[in-house]
C-alpha cells in the first residue's frame, strides 16, 4: 500500500495535464505529495532540491535563462524583433539566417550558448526572418514559416554541433578526446581544436549557401504571384 501511495504524485501529474491545469502548480504539488507519500518530509525534500540544485547548475541556468525569455516574449520580444529588421528592405529571411549562423559559430567556438531553439530562435531569429517579409508587403504564406522555423533551427544545431568542439575543455572535445585515447591515439585537446577549425568552418559555409538558396527558392514559389520580392 504504500509503494502504491508514492506513485500519487504521477497521478497527480497526469490528471492535471489532462484537465490542463498550471503546468508549474501541478509539477509543484506532485512534488510535495511525493516527498510526504515517500517519507521524506517537509525537511528532506527542501534538502534533497538544494543537493539537485548543485548538481545540476547548468540545467538550472538553462530554466533560468528560458524563464527570462518567456517574460521578454510576453512583453513584446518577438514583435520588437520584427519591428527592428523590416528597417532593413533589402535583408532577406535567408540571410538572416546565414548571419545568425556566423555569429553562432563564433560563439559556440566559446562555449556561450544562447537558450537554443526555444530560448533564442523561436523568440528573436523566427520573427525577423518573418518580419523581412511583412516589410516588403506581403501576407506570410504558413507553409513558407513551416519551412523558414526549419532551416533556423537546422542553422542553429549545425553551429553548435561543430562550433562547441572548438572550445578547448568542452564536453564534446573531452568525449572526442577520451575516445580516441581507448582507441590507442594520443592527442591534446588544442590538436583536436585545430582539425576542426576548417571542418566547422566547411560545414557553416555548406550550411550558409544552402538556407540562402532554398529560401529564394521557397520565396519564388511562394510570392511569385505577387511580383513584390526579387530574391
Amino acid at each position: 500500500m504504500e509503494n502504491l501511495l508514492t506513485l500519487l504524485g504521477v497521478l497527480i501529474v497526469i490528471v492535471g495535464f489532462a484537465l490542463k491545469l498550471d503546468a508549474i502548480l501541478i509539477v509543484i504539488i506532485a512534488l510535495i505529495v511525493t516527498a510526504l507519500t515517500g517519507g521524506l518530509g517537509v525537511e528532506g525534500m527542501l534538502e534533497l532540491l538544494g543537493s539537485s540544485f548543485v548538481n545540476n547548475r547548468g540545467m538550472a541556468i538553462f530554466i533560468i535563462i528560458m524563464l527570462a525569455t518567456g517574460t521578454l516574449e510576453r512583453n513584446g520580444l518577438k514583435e520588437s524583433a520584427a519591428a527592428l529588421i523590416q528597417r532593413f528592405k533589402k535583408v532577406s529571411a535567408g540571410m538572416i539566417i546565414d548571419i545568425y549562423g556566423v555569429f553562432r559559430m563564433i560563439f559556440a567556438a566559446f562555449n556561450v550558448s544562447f537558450g537554443g531553439v526555444a530560448g533564442f530562435v523561436r523568440p528573436i531569429i523566427l520573427p525577423m526572418t518573418l518580419g523581412t517579409i511583412e516589410s516588403r508587403g506581403l501576407k506570410i504564406n504558413p507553409d513558407h514559416e513551416e519551412e523558414l522555423k526549419g532551416m533556423a533551427s537546422g542553422m542553429e544545431n549545425i553551429c553548435w554541433f561543430f562550433g562547441q568542439v572548438l572550445f578547448v575543455g568542452g564536453a564534446g572535445a573531452l568525449l572526442v578526446q577520451s575516445t580516441l585515447k581507448d582507441l590507442g591515439y594520443e592527442v591534446t585537446l588544442g590538436q583536436l581544436a585545430a582539425v576542426e577549425i576548417p571542418v566547422a568552418i566547411t560545414a557553416l559555409v555548406v550550411a550558409s549557401v544552402y538556407f540562402y538558396l532554398k529560401e529564394r527558392r521557397l520565396s519564388k514559389k511562394y510570392y511569385s504571384a505577387d511580383n513584390k520580392e526579387e530574391m
